[in-house]
């Protein structure tokens, strides 16, 4: 099912979601009260924001499943549509979201329970949110269960164990006590890097570029034991799991990915046109040179300088290229940069540096004006 188009994200959940989701619910467990739920679940909905309309929902289905939580455990996991029919499609469950919000209020007194149903959710949408109280308040005994489910046969249920237990999941409960030591996690992270699932991959490195804020030396040690005979699939995970590092420009992340210390290399930078309106966008032409005697392996990003509505500006870099560049040899990049205002970024006029950074140094820059 895939989510209604044309809608806000917080209108997902309006009527027609909960005669839906309470349909779901009856046909496991005929005596629930849909016309009941449906009204509570729904109350003043106009006035609530996403995460308050999940909660609402998962509110009024326990103020009418039976009071025994485990028992509503149960029922909400025999209700669950069939499984999602491959990875990387979790948006398709988006309705089943409210029993994730369930189990992480009800569940934690009834672990085993509340695992079975976790580990069924995960199928049909995501448990990454239900799953991290359950880390903060048990944490041994739910990570000691996560490690277990790394052979699971279900990429999904793969993927949980490392993106559930993040200690900076996106829109989820910052995990306080892994973001001060990544260490319980080191076992889980070692069980999947060789995952072949470009899906679960992808969470095991966004969950090493999490680490990395905190303990960069701890990622960079974990990912230069992995260098070691590692296949594609785990070289994907040490570069993508490094990104905020090399965009810092740390030098021993920019060595473990063959981007060395740059010798005679010169580079200038021109900005075509110099001045653009919201909307347009400034052609960057850089220009490089190599006099050394060696070719050089290159990992060029830029990084533009905005200006911000209050006083004082923000810095944000962009991945670019990577090259060789042969010995004695010139070489020129032209890349386009838009300036359009966007969801994430709100633009405003003024003067806006350009730098271009070159396995992690600022190699040279320039600037144009947004009118």
């Amino acid at each position: 099912m895939n989510p209604p188009e044309k809608k806000l994200f917080k209108d997902w959940f309006d009527i027609d979601a909960a005669r839906r989701l309470s349909e779901q619910i009856q046909a496991v467990h005929p005596s629930f009260d849909s016309a009941a739920f449906e009204k509570k679940a729904t109350r003043n909905l106009e006035k609530l924001e996403m995460n308050a309309r999940v909660a609402q929902f998962s509110e009024a289905m326990a103020a009418y499943l039976p009071a025994d939580k485990e028992v509503a455990l149960q029922i909400l996991t025999r209700s669950l549509p069939p499984c999602l029919p491959g990875a990387e499609n979790v948006t398709d469950g988006w309705l089943q979201w409210p029993l994730g919000k369930f189990i992480a209020d009800y569940g934690l007194p009834h672990f085993e329970t509340a695992m079975q149903a976790m580990i069924a959710l995960t199928q049909r949408f995501s448990s990454e949110f239900a799953v991290r109280p359950f880390i903060e308040q048990q944490p041994d005994k739910t990570l000691a269960r996560l490690l277990e489910l790394t052979t699971h046969p279900s990429p999904h249920v793969r993927r949980w164990c490392s993106e559930g237990s993040r200690p900076l999941l996106p829109w989820g409960k910052k995990l306080h006590a892994l973001v001060a030591d990544p260490n319980p996690v080191a076992v889980i992270l070692e069980a999947l890097k060789d995952d072949p699932e470009l899906y679960v991959q992808k969470s095991v490195a966004n969950h090493l570029n999490d680490i990395a804020k905190h303990h960069p030396e701890w990622v960079i040690q974990r990912c230069q034991a992995w260098q070691n005979d590692a296949g594609p699939g785990r070289q994907w995970i040490i570069r993508h799991g490094l990104r905020t590092l090399i965009k810092q420009g740390h030098p021993d992340a920019l060595a473990l990915l063959g981007y060395g210390k740059l010798s005679h290399l010169q580079a200038s930078l021109t900005l075509q046109p110099a001045e653009i309106e919201i909307g347009q966008s400034t052609e960057m032409n850089l220009t490089l040179q190599n006099l050394n005697k060696t070719a050089q392996d290159l990992l060029i990003d830029y990084a533009v300088t905005y200006v911000r509505k209050q006083a004082g500006t923000g810095r944000k870099v962009f991945k670019w290229t990577t090259t060789r560049i042969a010995a004695g040899e010139n070489m020129t990049l032209t890349k386009k940069h838009p300036m359009k205002i966007t969801s994430v970024r709100a633009l405003y006029p003024g003067n806006h540096r350009v730098e271009i950074l070159i396995n992690g140094k600022v190699m040279c820059g320039s600037a144009f004006d947004l009118i």
